[in-house]
Order: structure tokens, then C-alpha cells, then sequence
């Protein structure tokens, strides 16, 4: 496994993966109408690209093929983390989450957040993050249940 910056050209793959991990994966937790609305099926490569780049991501690939996706902002948020829906279970998640806590380190982070689906909230439990709240999101004509989640970290 490796992990790596995320490359202009790679958008629309890791749009599937998105895409593909919530309405397979959430699917457990949210109806059709809301996963529509969190992942619509128009693939814009501008967006993702625009939104992608913005977020500073990077990948974890294995086989030549990449298996997960997630970013660290300055200010320790976690806006996007996603592992390929074929591939749970396999350590990505984890892979992911160790490369986040070496840039936090390196960028004097002290605390990670994320707002979390109801389905990563018990692997974001697993790495030490606590509910901070439920909430409840409007996306789309949708309302989605999510958590904001928080780990303070000790270097």
C-alpha cells in the first residue's frame, strides 16, 4: 500500500470511488433519496478537480489501483475520507487515518475534526474521536444525519 498526493487526471476515478463506496456502503444508513442527494450520479470534472486540489488530498493505492481517498486541512479538519467500497476491511481506513496523524504532526495540529456519517462513526470511534454532536444536514432537498466528530492530539 502506498499513499500519495493526489495527481490532476485521477478526478473521475476517485469520483467512482466516492460515489460507489456511499450508495453501496451508507446505503445501510440512509434511504435512496438521501444517498442521491450526497452523491448525485453526474460526474463533473471540473468540480472535482477544482474541489479535489482545494483540499490538498491524497490517495492510497494498492495494486496500481487507488483504494481510498482523504485530505488534512491547516485546520485539522478532515472534510473528505472514503475507502473503496470493495476494499473495507483491508486496513485503508487505518492507512488513511495514520498518514492524517503524520501531517498533523508535522503541521503542529493539535486537534482533528470531521463531520461523520453514521456509518464511518464507529471507525472514527476506533481512532479516539469523540462525538462532539448529532446533526442533522439539508443537502439537496435532503436531510442527513451525520456526527461532528473530534480527537485532541498529544505529540
Amino acid at each position: 500500500m502506498e499513499i500519495r498526493s493526489y495527481h490532476l487526471g485521477e478526478e473521475h476515478e476517485i469520483w467512482q470511488l466516492s460515489n460507489q463506496t456511499i450508495h453501496n456502503v451508507n446505503a445501510q444508513h440512509y434511504s435512496q433519496k438521501q444517498l442521491d442527494a450526497w452523491s448525485p450520479a453526474l460526474f463533473d470534472k471540473t468540480l472535482w478537480n477544482n474541489k479535489l486540489a482545494k483540499l490538498n488530498s491524497f490517495v492510497c493505492i494498492k495494486d496500481k489501483k487507488i483504494v481510498g481517498y482523504s485530505d488534512l486541512q491547516s485546520s485539522g479538519y478532515i472534510d473528505h475520507f472514503f475507502c473503496h467500497h470493495l476494499y473495507q476491511r483491508q486496513g485503508i481506513g487505518a492507512a488513511l487515518m495514520a498518514h492524517i496523524h503524520t501531517l498533523a504532526k508535522q503541521q503542529h495540529i493539535t486537534q482533528l475534526s470531521a463531520d461523520v456519517s453514521i456509518t464511518a462513526k464507529l471507525f472514527f470511534e476506533g481512532k479516539g474521536f469523540k462525538v462532539v454532536k448529532q446533526q442533522v444536514v439539508p443537502i439537496r432537498g435532503q436531510k442527513l444525519s451525520n456526527f461532528k466528530m473530534m480527537k485532541s492530539l498529544l505529540f
